[in-house]
């Protein structure tokens, strides 16, 4: 029986504490959140998880893994914390909002040496996955260009926007990392845009609801990718990969396959009304892994070192949109001090 702790019992708390409970062989025996009330109170009613504190529960030797899904601002204390108790983790991004904290994390996270997973569960998602095991293969040929499309349904609240990290470090370092992870080659130039065009609140709290973000490696190969706050469409996520051989492209998952055709034409479903819907599966899968990581030491597909060069590529785009240059880069990088 593998036992774990979880640290938030909020939207991706929710996901994660409940798939960890679902699993053969696991037993989610503690839930730790420091915001009091029903929800809280029903995800561990409904995981069977006991209300603990901390401290708590690093003391418990029994507790071989803790996930991370609680507010961005505790990430880099709690993977210390588990460093130092010796226990495996799985973080959700970022590791802080503050890259020289990143930073010193994953150094000390590497040198202890506990198993550590990443929360990018784009990489875990059928569509993505299949799409870079038959670049991996080589059977598309020599992959060239990536471009990637990542809006969602409606902005956030000016209240989210102000504590998240803004839409780069909160939203684009899934898709840096899964343009990072597909590419699989030194990037070298990081060049960003951003304007607020959708949300005044957006704009006041100093945020930007549209962005574009252009990659380029060592061979001179590109990832574009384009990110917005607003999809008419609902939520968007869609990616091409243009190979020597073939076009790889991966599309919206819709809520049904139903078409309805009359005189009037066709009309199919809108896509998965936001990110837990779309990547329900994808979530499943990295919890099992993080579980797999435990008992049989199988590497994950993102580990803490995938945490910190995401990061890294989000703040240098960050850099690049605040500037209007073009940011040299590499894997010492590290932004400047404003």
């Amino acid at each position: 029986m593998v036992k774990l702790a979880c640290f938030g019992a909020g939207r991706i708390g929710h996901v994660h504490a409940r798939n960890a409970a679902a699993m053969p062989g696991v037993r989610l025996a503690w839930l730790s959140d420091p915001v009091a009330g029903p929800a809280r109170d029903a995800l561990a009613d409904a995981t069977g998880a006991a209300l603990a504190e901390p401290d708590q529960i690093f003391a418990d030797d029994s507790i071989e893994g803790i996930i991370i899904a609680s507010s961005t601002d505790s990430h880099a204390d709690l993977l210390t914390r588990a460093a130092d108790a010796g226990k495996a983790v799985f973080c959700e991004k970022p590791i802080s909002l503050d890259f020289a904290l990143t930073d010193a994390v994953a150094r000390k996270v590497e040198a202890v040496g506990i198993p550590c997973m990443l929360g990018f569960q784009r990489r875990y998602d059928t569509s993505f996955r299949q799409l870079k095991d038959r670049i991996a293969s080589g059977q598309a040929g020599k992959l060239e260009q990536v471009v990637m499309f990542s809006r969602d349904p409606s902005p956030p609240p000016r209240a989210y926007v102000e504590t998240s990290g803004g839409m780069f470090r909160d939203s684009s370092i899934h898709d840096v990392d899964m343009a990072r992870h597909l590419l699989d080659e030194q990037i070298t130039s990081v060049y960003a845009v951003g304007s607020c065009l959708i949300s005044e609140e957006i704009g006041a709290a100093g945020d930007v609801d549209t962005l574009m973000i252009t990659l380029t490696t060592a061979s001179g190969r590109m990832a574009q990718i384009v990110a917005c706050r607003r999809g008419p469409m609902g939520y968007d996520q869609r990616l091409e990969a243009l190979c020597s051989r073939e076009v790889l492209s991966v599309g919206n998952q819709p809520q049904s396959t139903l078409t309805v055709t009359d005189a009037h034409g066709s009309r199919s479903a809108p896509p998965e009304n936001y990110f837990i819907e779309r990547f329900t599966q994808a979530y499943r899968d990295e919890m099992a892994a993080f579980v797999a990581l435990i008992r049989d030491g199988t590497p994950p597909l993102a580990g803490i070192r995938d945490g910190l060069e995401a990061q890294r590529l989000v703040e240098a785009a960050v850099q690049s949109a605040r500037t209007g240059k073009v940011v040299d880069f590499g894997p010492d990088w590290t932004p400047e001090r404003v």
